[in-house]
């Protein structure tokens, strides 16, 4: 089986999934950022290099007040044992997306996980919150404005590769794979540069249920898809 590189998620129907069992939504965040520890260690098992997860967006803060102040709570909790999950999976863990939004712990706990993990080398790990992809390249084209207002970015030399390293993901190459669970086919703001040229794979399941043989399914559907980058496949 031929394994993608990069894998990003979407993680989605946390609340349904709680919802259809007569639980709060915020049972259902539970339940799903304890999958996403499972996932993790299934990535490694399986020689997966890259992962990015979408967990929480720029517009996300729009939901109810006790739902967003449950999921802060969920992240404190996360963040802080991501510090073992890093260490038992070699993983070096970033976070992309505007953290200033947060509390400033939460913004403490991001920096010591990125400190404490960036010298492993067996995974490469990219937790998306308070992340929208219009607001990444909104932040990134001011960064490089001022850069080539202060002369040190050329305007006519500026590339792909220029635009990419002002992104939240630079250094980093793009999925090969995009996986979105519980049924839902759009990107909803979600890495639009990055996926330019990945494959898409969209399954009923939602989150909280989608284990080791549902992501074995996103791959081998992957190892049928004939990746051409918009050129033709010679006979």
């Amino acid at each position: 089986m031929n394994v993608p590189n990069h894998i990003a998620i979407i993680l989605d129907g946390n609340g349904r999934w709680a919802k259809e069992r007569g639980m709060p939504r915020t049972y259902g965040h539970v339940k799903g950022c304890a999958n996403l520890e499972n996932i993790c260690y299934d990535i490694k098992d399986l020689g997966v290099k890259y992962l990015t997860v979408y967990a929480f967006s720029t517009e996300n803060w729009k939901r109810s007040r006790e739902e967003v102040e449950a999921l802060m709570k969920l992240f404190r909790g996360y963040l802080k044992k991501c510090i073992k999950i890093s260490k038992k999976n070699n993983m070096k863990m970033k976070v992309i997306g505007d953290v200033t939004a947060f509390a400033p712990d939460i913004q403490q706990s991001v920096r010591e996980l990125e400190e404490y993990s960036k010298d492993f080398d067996g995974i490469y790990f990219q937790l998306a919150l308070n992340y929208g992809s219009r607001d990444e390249i909104r932040r990134g084209m001011q960064k490089m404005a001022q850069d080539v207002k202060d002369g040190k970015v050329e305007p006519d030399g500026i590339t792909e590769d220029t635009i990419e390293s002002y992104l939240d993901t630079a250094g980093v190459p793009d999925p090969d794979l995009l996986i979105r669970t519980s049924g839902e086919q759009r990107l909803s703001n979600f890495l639009l540069w990055q996926l330019a040229y990945s494959e898409f794979y969209f399954t009923p399941v939602a989150w909280p249920d989608f284990n080791k043989e549902e992501l074995i399914k996103a791959i081998e559907k992957y190892n049928q898809r004939d990746r051409r980058y918009g050129g033709v496949k010679e006979e």
